[in-house]
């Protein structure tokens, strides 16, 4: 007769208490038992070796390279302009799947999971660095192209007036939001909830009036200087490094806003700074790339006209 039939307690004898404070017996092995601490580290490592940045990254480079066949053939005519329009297409579904990929799972997962594990942060910002840099590299095309029209006829007739308040305003604006950025990460690394908040939303109020502000100089170049795309190797110079740096911008204005979002939510905490740490080594990228821009395309156009 066995011991539930006796009256008669089961045996504890070998029994130990697992991590979730299961009943096991001590020569049992944790998958069998219940005890999944082994595997879930497992898992967790292997599941924030996240693809998506990469995927978006292609993404971006076949927009960018689509972009650049597509101005070369309208230039040459050795290559068909449909070619670039093509591959753009290609490369911002791309990319905008990449986006998504990697907004679900360093955003959305990350909130649904209530104790993501340290190789978890190490994996997301070893990533993003490594978008970056491959970045670098997207930015690096256009300068040279735009490097490559200053080595021919300068200056170029259709040069509009760049420098003026509205460029001050908004490099002013992306230095500060990226100041505003780092000290909401330093509060929300001391505990203040309150600060952290103030400082986020600031930051993401800045990144939006910077993008209305590159709107608004857009929209007076193109309707009072008959200043646009299509004027000429300089102009599409200037538009695609300053709109893609806009795209850039956005980018991020909505990664910030996702961040204010969980924020309010309550899901960061010192010692769960994943997705800020990211989005903050995102931002100042994106600031670093105005500067340099700025200095070289609104500066060292106006200055060498």
């Amino acid at each position: 007769m066995d011991a539930g039939a006796s009256g008669e307690p089961p045996d504890e004898t070998g029994l130990r208490t697992d991590s979730a404070s299961h009943r096991v017996r001590g020569g049992q092995p944790p998958d069998a038992s219940g005890d999944h601490r082994n595997r879930g580290d497992r898992d967790d490592h292997n599941h924030h070796r996240s693809r998506w940045p990469l995927i978006a990254a292609a993404g971006a480079a076949g927009l960018y390279a689509g972009f650049g066949i597509y101005i070369f053939g309208r230039e040459t005519d050795i290559l068909p302009p449909v070619t670039g329009v093509a591959l753009a297409v290609l490369g911002t579904i791309v990319l905008l799947a990449g986006v998504a990929g990697w907004v679900d799972q360093a955003f959305l997962a990350s909130a649904r999971d209530a104790r993501p594990g340290p190789t978890s942060r190490r994996s997301y910002v070893s990533t993003t660095l490594l978008f970056l840099a491959t970045d670098v590299s997207t930015f690096g095309a256009l300068f040279v192209y735009y490097f490559f029209v200053r080595i021919g006829t300068w200056p170029p007739e259709e040069l509009p007036p760049l420098l003026g308040s509205l460029v001050v305003v908004n490099t002013a604006l992306l230095l500060t939001s990226s100041v505003t950025f780092h000290y909401a990460h330093e509060a929300l690394e001391g505990d203040n909830r309150r600060r952290f908040l103030g400082l986020l939303g600031t930051t993401l109020a800045l990144g939006i009036i910077f993008l209305a502000g590159q709107t608004y100089e857009y929209y007076e170049f193109i309707t009072a200087e008959g200043f646009t795309l299509s004027s000429g190797v300089f102009g599409s110079a200037f538009f695609g490094l300053t709109g893609l740096h806009g795209l850039h911008v956005t980018l991020g204005v909505l990664g910030i806003a996702m961040l204010c979002w969980r924020a309010l939510r309550g899901h960061y905490r010192p010692d769960r700074d994943t997705s800020i740490a990211t989005v903050s080594l995102y931002w100042h990228f994106v600031d670093f790339v105005w500067i340099f821009l700025v200095v070289v395309l609104y500066v060292g156009a106006s200055v060498s006209a």
